[in-house]
């Protein structure tokens, strides 16, 4: 049996591909999950399994946090659980900072009484990217732009982390996601931009498009399948690296751009109408991985078009 891990967020659509990881390499996963925006229905596939247990409950809940630490005494803590949304956080930034700080300090808390080896946190390297120029990607030595409360909060997030790992010797990892893409995904905000356009464009309903008077094809992102995004989980629950590493393609893509591919991959044609940009986005972003390739030998296998042919598989075997 492999180490005990706690999967925060473990139900949403990034985290159920991670438990799955970790059933499949032998992992004992505990899912943590309050079901805010993750369903039972994600993994509702593994709760067969005897190496994995769902516990529904709030990480910002200090009383029940210490009661699974206590029980399960998880070796690895691997963190997605999350408020993801630039624009709800200019909405709602004391809700954003009660999630995205103040769960994650309870975490980091129970650290102090309930040791564990390792901790993976999950960024962003989209909202901590720097000012691009030209042909330049984001490393995660730049100074980040924080243009959103999501921002601060996720960047603040790393530095705490950082303090607790070297105070209370565990060892850790950041990965700075790139925009994440893949089954399971919910459609909300601009994390969510691939299934609002599936979603649209598979009931024939126009989709708006966020543009600058510079960038007539709407905001720049670095796309990312999340079967790649599961392996660098994979690979750094393995070994940690004790730093920040940005997951991401290095392809930057216009949202038009995107959405375009969708159509073709879906065999449609369907509208989209434009609007202003909103606030808090970043207009550039896109990621230089090299750092990740050198540490841990993770890169990115599934182009753009292939992830959304897996994706569109996904969907005709969810109608089957």
């Amino acid at each position: 049996m492999k180490n005990r891990v706690l999967v925060t967020g473990g139900a949403g659509f990034i985290g159920s591909h991670i438990c799955e990881m970790y059933v499949r390499e032998g992992y004992e996963v505990l899912c943590v999950d309050n079901l805010s925006s993750g369903k039972v229905d994600n993994i509702c596939h593994l709760l067969a399994d005897e190496k994995f247990t769902f516990v529904e409950a709030d990480i910002k809940d200090n009383a029940k946090m210490r009661a699974i630490f206590q029980s399960f005494r998880p070796q690895i803590i691997n963190h997605h659980a999350a408020q993801k949304s630039v624009v709800s956080s200019m909405e709602d930034p004391v809700y954003d900072l009660d999630i995205n700080l103040g769960g994650l300090l309870v975490l980091l808390q129970c650290t102090q009484h309930f040791p564990i080896e390792k901790f993976i946190y999950v960024s962003s390297g989209g909202a901590l990217s720097k000012v691009i120029e030209g042909t330049e990607k984001s490393k995660e030595s730049d100074t980040p732009q924080l243009l959103s409360p999501y921002a601060i909060t996720k960047y603040a997030g790393e530095k705490y982390l950082d303090i607790y790992a070297n105070t209370y010797g565990f060892e850790y990892t950041v990965l700075r996601y790139a925009n994440i893409y893949g089954p399971r995904q919910i459609p909300d905000g601009e994390c969510g931009v691939v299934p609002i356009f599936v979603n649209n464009i598979l009931a024939n309903k126009p989709s708006v498009l966020m543009t600058y008077p510079d960038m007539p094809k709407g905001c720049t992102r670095d796309y990312v399948y999340v079967g790649d995004v599961v392996e660098a989980n994979r690979l750094v629950s393995e070994k940690a690296v004790n730093t920040v590493l940005n997951i991401g393609t290095g392809d930057e893509i216009a949202i038009l751009d995107i959405y375009n591919t969708i159509l073709d991959v879906f065999e449609k044609d369907v509208a989209i109408t434009i609007e202003g940009p909103r606030l808090g986005d970043v207009k550039r972003s896109v990621l230089a991985s090299d750092r990740a390739q050198k540490l841990t030998g993770w890169t990115n296998k599934v182009s753009l078009k292939e992830g959304l042919i897996a994706l569109k598989d996904s969907l005709l075997q969810q109608q089957v």
